[in-house]
């Protein structure tokens, strides 16, 4: 049994909730897809005593859902199993389930061998212990863009807004922070609320965002790395489950309309000393010296960092010139066009807003990403240059930074900053994942060959 597993969890669940009838045992995959298996009840407690075997190769399919073997795992060793167990304190009721049914959270064995892990929790697990030789812990929390959907597509295939309740008419204003939206949505806001709060999920502030149909709701900042990527996974599985509850489509796609705002999943992080002082304070608006080296270290891996930041070729469809989107590495205070922005308020709550990835981006990935570029520029004492002037700086686009799937890759593999925290065997997968993921959507013929080509 894993070290610190509490044998009791599951017997107290079930004892509060005797009518629970199944437990979901999930896991995150490479894409940030949460997959699982479902246990009856009664058979739920050999998770805790022995785990659940499972297919080594089933953290690194592909979005599609097939394995092909990147980097010999899957079919060249054998497709061997791996051992995964609850993760302590992640079991929740499933409110919207049918029947009533519990989930649980299951990682990685910790006995296995670091090369060996491709959990992404275990990932950032191991990046954050890394971390911890600075002496100081992270406050982190995600912010996570959605749009919600009509379930069906228009007659071209593509997505289309839902129907607003109330008036039967299909959404079409676009009103940032539009509170006769959200009391037309309140409902679905009402359940997603109440979902999270039985789930321990922080969710904190909703708003609308700048897009028709497009929407964001906050979770609260944590000293846990690991607890923020896990409260971030399960609020985008409350947020689609629950639309669906509602006859809508939730969908964390970074660009799923070229005429509308991209989706983005924006990280807030400080630092706090072993005294739990944020280091990131120095009474000044753009922070201390410390924040300013790890704004440095998030520069020097920016580049590399891409294709963790933007999974897949729809993300890069996100970030263009004067979208108030990072084209960029610059930075500074109150100034939403910037790569890593550090908001206003309270100079004790100083910290920076990591701005650069998609909502479709893996959460344990991105944060094990940013606390080895935030460590690398700590350690290093990088200088990030002058924070950017008080306008818009999204229209002057980085060179050095791609923005196209296949170079953010082979960038990604070139790099010297992430490997220092993230195993460089598992950045080869990812990055042959990738590749696979490119030549699999390559190997279709779309209809705009046949309109130019024919």
């Amino acid at each position: 049994m894993d070290e610190g597993l509490p044998t009791t969890e599951l017997q107290d669940y079930l004892r509060a909730r005797p009518e629970t009838r199944f437990v979901d045992a999930l896991y995150v995959d490479l894409n940030g897809f949460v997959r699982g298996k479902r246990y009856p009840a009664a058979k739920a407690g050999k998770l805790y005593s022995g785990g659940m075997q499972m297919p080594e190769a089933h953290y690194i399919l592909y979005a599609t859902g097939d394995s092909v073997d990147p980097c010999g795992r899957g079919f060249s060793d054998g497709d061997p199993d791996c051992v995964t167990y609850p993760v302590p304190g992640s079991l929740a009721p499933v409110p919207w389930a049918a029947e009533p049914r519990a989930q649980l959270l299951m990682t990685q064995a910790r006995s296995e061998r670091p090369p060996h892990f491709v959990d992404p929790r275990q990932i950032l697990r191991l990046a954050a212990e890394r971390f911890a030789e600075t002496g100081l812990k992270p406050m982190m929390a995600f912010e996570l863009e959605f749009y919600l959907l009509d379930p069906a597509p228009d007659a071209l295939g593509r997505p289309q807004s839902p129907i607003q309740p109330g008036t039967r008419q299909r959404l079409a204003s676009m009103q940032t922070n539009s509170m006769e939206e959200l009391d037309a949505f309140g409902s679905f806001l009402a359940e997603v609320d109440a979902a999270c709060r039985a789930q321990n999920i922080p969710s904190s502030v909703a708003c609308t965002e700048f897009a028709t149909a497009q929407y964001e709701i906050n979770l609260d900042h944590v000293d846990d790395p690991l607890l923020a990527a896990d409260h971030a996974v399960l609020q985008r599985r409350v947020i689609k489950a629950v639309a669906q509850r509602h006859g809508m489509r939730a969908s964390f796609m970074s660009k799923p309309f070229l005429d509308r705002n991209g989706s983005g999943t924006h990280i807030h992080v400080s630092l706090l000393d072993k005294a739990g002082r944020n280091v990131f304070d120095d009474g000044s608006e753009l922070g201390s010296a410390t924040l300013r080296h790890a704004v440095g270290g998030l520069q020097a891996a920016m580049a590399e960092a891409m294709a963790i930041c933007s999974p897949n070729l729809n993300a890069f469809r996100r970030y263009g010139p004067n979208r108030f989107v990072p084209v960029n590495k610059s930075w500074g205070a109150q100034n939403r066009s910037v790569a890593f922005r550090i908001p206003g308020g309270s100079s004790q709550a100083r910290r920076i807003e990591h701005r650069v990835a998609g909502a479709d981006a893996n959460p344990y990935l991105v944060a094990a990403a940013l606390l080895a570029s935030i460590q690398h520029g700590i350690e290093n004492r990088l200088d990030p240059g002058a924070p950017a002037p008080s306008r818009n700086v999204s229209g002057e686009v980085d060179p050095d930074i791609p923005f196209t799937w296949q170079e953010a890759v082979d960038r990604l593999e070139q790099g010297t900053v992430l490997r220092q925290a993230i195993h460089p065997l598992y950045l080869q997968i990812y990055a042959a994942v990738k590749r696979g993921e490119h030549e699999q959507i390559l190997s279709e013929i779309v209809p705009r060959e046949y309109e130019w080509y024919l």
